[in-house]
């Protein structure tokens, strides 16, 4: 029968068939019949017997192959979860660092500040890829809002603004202001690499502001 590389199969399903083959040699069949009947090699078998006369059945067991999770690492695992809380709760600028974005030099820089090591950009970007961090284009979001005063609104001004427009029978609009030019190209357009698409537009710029409004069943002023 064909033998199995030890390597090809589970720790589990190897240390099944080592206690196997010992129990086989114990009992007295000959080593090439027990490589038959367990897959095994004959090396493994004599170091699976070997390890049992040293410690028992504890030691015909295997050891999981390969380094730990973490072995070989520059990062502690301390460090490269403060690292990740870093990243996810400030942006560069506020820890007084000379960018806006998180990019792998910048990160590379907040270890070398934080730590005192200087990790290769490659490096960065493998720490980044298993923390599950993407490089992501920025939502914009005006830094004058106040969140807690739009709820506080809501909660407490918004009703009493709503229950008197049921009683006189009137409607509650929502008003913004937009501008529209004529030159403004939108949206994205696949092309063959390094032939960016071309818009034809009018070189005679017109644009246009207008405040519109919108009730809550959907009507538009």
């Amino acid at each position: 029968m064909e033998q199995t590389n030890g390597r090809m199969i589970s720790p589990e399903a190897l240390n099944e068939r080592r206690r196997r083959a010992v129990k086989l040699r114990l009992g007295g069949m000959k080593l090439a019949a027990v490589s038959s009947a367990v897959e095994l090699s004959p090396g493994t078998i004599i170091a699976a017997v070997k390890a049992y006369k040293t410690g028992g059945w504890p030691g015909v067991a295997t050891r999981r192959r390969g380094r730990s999770a973490g072995d070989g690492r520059t990062l502690s695992a301390d460090q490269e979860r403060a690292i990740r809380k870093l990243i996810c709760d400030r942006t560069p600028d506020q820890l007084k660092m000379p960018y806006a974005l998180w990019t792998r030099t910048a990160v590379g820089e907040l270890v070398a500040q934080q730590f005192g090591i200087k990790l290769p950009v490659r490096t960065v970007g493998h720490y980044l890829k298993r923390w599950g961090f993407t490089p992501q284009k920025p939502i914009r979001k005006a830094y004058e809002q106040r969140p807690a005063a739009v709820k506080a609104w809501l909660d407490k001004d918004y009703p009493v603004i709503a229950e008197r427009a049921k009683s006189e029978g009137a409607e509650i609009h929502w008003g913004d202001e937009t501008g529209l030019r004529s030159d403004d190209v939108r949206g994205r357009s696949y092309a063959p690499k390094g032939q960016t698409p071309v818009i034809e537009v009018c070189n005679n710029r017109e644009s246009l502001s207008l405040i519109s409004a919108v009730t809550n069943r959907g009507k538009v002023r």
